[in-house]
């Protein structure tokens, strides 16, 4: 009798053990997606975004702001959406007021073909002057003009790099006498330019223009890229300051310090002024081996 009860009981803890092997361990909640770093979501969107009317840059808190224009709907839209969807929270997407676009219509003004740009700044290098101003100005005239009816010649377009830079140097003919190192300020006055840099987020600038005139705004990203259509422009400044066509190539600057060059943006300065951005100078300034002074 006792026997037959050891057996009963020794039956019953192998099934009870049985029954707890068969109980699947409790699985740990999965680990959050790692968000991607700034860098590696910039690679990808110059890798897979080649969208007309497009533009991204690294924000302070290292998320990436990814904005589009008016002309990016339908089909566009959807695919931008998509893309950037897969790069997880890291990625905020912003619509623009207006298209993007450069600049030109064709500092001070100064025509080349049926062109007009803006002067930029004067540089100097072992003694020769130029001037800089913007890339796409530079691809579309080969000699530059202070006049519409292109009788009085400043210059010869020396180099330019446009898309991936936008800037150009203009040469100033042999034997000039030394132009002036500061930037117009289209009130009789004129700013001094001794030094250049890059802006810090924030910094209250100004910029000058042949169209527009004297503007400014605050920096709002740095190493920004834009695609007006004709390929990408990366690594630049963008800021709230207003342009308009013409003002292609003016100067960005603070104080005695220079900037950047015009490139392009959505804005007008009559209406809601848009976003402007700008090629930074001490890129240029370092490819050419010039100077402001």
């Amino acid at each position: 009798m006792r026997t037959s009860t050891i057996r009963r009981s020794a039956a019953a803890l192998a099934a009870a053990a049985l029954a707890v092997s068969a109980v699947p361990a409790a699985q740990a909640d999965p680990a959050p997606p790692q968000r991607l770093s700034a860098a590696a979501i910039t690679s990808a969107l110059t890798r897979d975004v080649n969208i007309a009317g497009t533009a991204w840059q690294t924000e302070p808190d290292g998320t990436v702001l990814v904005s589009y224009d008016s002309t990016v709907t339908g089909a566009k839209l959807a695919d931008l959406k998509t893309k950037t969807s897969r790069l997880g929270g890291g990625v905020t997407l912003e619509k623009l007021p207006g298209k993007l676009r450069k600049f030109v219509q064709g500092g001070e003004v100064t025509y080349g073909g049926e062109w007009k740009c803006s002067v930029g700044f004067n540089v100097v290098r072992n003694g020769k002057y130029s001037f800089i101003t913007a890339g796409h100005c530079g691809n579309v005239a080969s000699t530059w003009f202070s006049d519409q009816a292109h009788t009085n010649k400043i210059g010869t377009t020396r180099s330019s790099s446009y898309p991936g830079n936008d800037y150009a140097i203009v040469d100033y003919p042999a034997g000039i006498k030394k132009p002036g190192g500061s930037v117009y300020l289209y009130n009789g006055q004129s700013q001094d330019i001794v030094k250049s840099t890059t802006p810090a987020f924030g910094t209250y600038v100004y910029r000058a223009g042949a169209t527009t005139g004297l503007k400014s705004g605050r920096v709002r990203g740095l190493n920004a890229t834009v695609n007006y259509g004709d390929g990408p422009i990366t690594g630049l400044i963008r800021t709230s300051v207003c342009a308009e066509p013409g003002d292609s190539g003016g100067p960005l600057f603070s104080g005695r310090s220079a900037y950047g060059l015009t490139s392009g943006g959505t804005g007008d300065c009559n209406g809601p002024g848009g976003v402007t951005y700008f090629q930074p100078i001490t890129e240029v300034l370092t490819k050419y081996g010039v100077s402001v002074y």
